[in-house]
């Protein structure tokens, strides 16, 4: 093993050329197929086999307009003191807010307070629960602001409206906290490298690396059917350990030039050793990853295959494209331009 990695190292720093333009190539394969075969994702959630499912398919097939799996929402209005939901005015001002519920887009079903005799004793508290069409992951924006107009109304009557439940939370949108991360990943490698150069391949390979991993996963939604959240844990895995196992390298590379060696030389090596460190670290987790489907739920076995492909991409770049880049890097992995900083100059 360490002998093809030291020979693949050397390949790569000699033809970097080459190797740089073989990625780029994939990454433009992968781009132009998530173009062509994205497809739309799943929202659905199951876990067969177990009593909770079955009982979901079951109302599935036998009362659709129940939404068994549905978003929910759950209204708590209160009448103010010294007054109850019983008085006249404060009833309207309820079915009002009860009926602008019932005709919000995606709702499936409203439940009367007074129907269902969810009042509290002292008749000044009500709950109502609004059962959506469609999952979490699929309420519309427009759905949680006509939830929020009909609170209003009821608000304006002088009622107290509090709602929470699913249909209130909107989905986390993905790249913020990634941007942060890489932002924070930057800094620390900075520091401890002392060297704009050796800091940003490390990052440079994360890009590149998620990059692929992620188009190769929206390709695949064009071929199998796959769940809106399969993507979170590859992107988020795969930027971890490609900047960690371009770290490795790199440190190595840097430390066979201090020792005098040619660049072509230390390349070979960093790889041999520190590659090899990567290879098993890689191959532990992609099985631990592909593990998950052991537990029999489809939506952990998408997510542990998607992010085991990702750690794949993030090893077979830090072997053969990250050698590559040190080759057009040179000896500029050594020193920095930051004083006070590891590796650069010192005033």
């Amino acid at each position: 093993m360490a002998t093809f990695l030291y020979r693949l190292g050397r390949f790569s720093y000699r033809r970097r050329r080459l190797v740089a333009l073989l990625w780029v190539g994939l990454l433009v394969l992968f781009g132009v197929g998530a173009a062509v075969l994205k497809a739309p994702t799943s929202s659905d959630f199951s876990i067969p086999g177990t009593e909770a499912q079955r009982a979901i398919d079951l109302l599935k097939d036998r009362m659709p307009q129940a939404s068994a799996d549905g978003a929910t929402a759950r209204v708590v209005i209160r009448a103010p003191a010294g007054h109850t939901l019983a008085e006249p005015a404060n009833r309207a001002a309820v079915e009002q807010v009860v009926g602008k519920l019932r005709t919000a887009p995606q709702v499936g079903s409203v439940v009367d307070p007074y129907q269902a005799k969810a009042l509290s004793p002292d008749q000044r508290t009500a709950l109502t629960q609004v059962t959506y069409k469609v999952t979490q992951v699929d309420v519309k924006q427009s759905s949680r602001d006509a939830l929020q107009d009909a609170a209003d109304a009821g608000r304006s009557a002088g009622l107290t409206v509090e709602m929470g439940g699913s249909a209130t939370q909107g989905m986390p949108e993905q790249g913020a906290s990634e941007l942060i991360g890489l932002a924070i990943a930057a800094v620390v490698l900075l520091i401890t490298l002392g060297s704009l150069v050796a800091a940003g391949l490390p990052l440079l390979n994360a890009i590149l690396g998620v990059a692929i991993a992620m188009s190769g996963i929206t390709a695949a939604t064009g071929l199998v059917e796959m769940s809106s959240t399969t993507s979170t844990l590859a992107l988020m895995l795969g930027l971890a350990v490609a900047i960690d196992y371009a770290l490795f390298i790199t440190s190595r590379y840097r430390h066979e030039l201090e020792e005098g060696r040619s660049g072509e030389e230390a390349a070979g090596r960093a790889v041999g050793t520190a590659g090899s460190a990567v290879v098993f670290a890689g191959l532990t987790v992609v099985i631990a990853l592909v593990g998950l489907g052991v537990v029999g739920i489809p939506i952990l076995t998408e997510m542990g295959v998607a992010a085991g492909f990702a750690v794949v991409v993030a090893v077979l770049i830090a072997l053969s494209l990250l050698p590559a880049m040190l080759g057009f890097a040179g000896r500029r992995v050594l020193g920095g331009r930051i004083r006070g900083l590891r590796g650069g100059p010192r005033p």
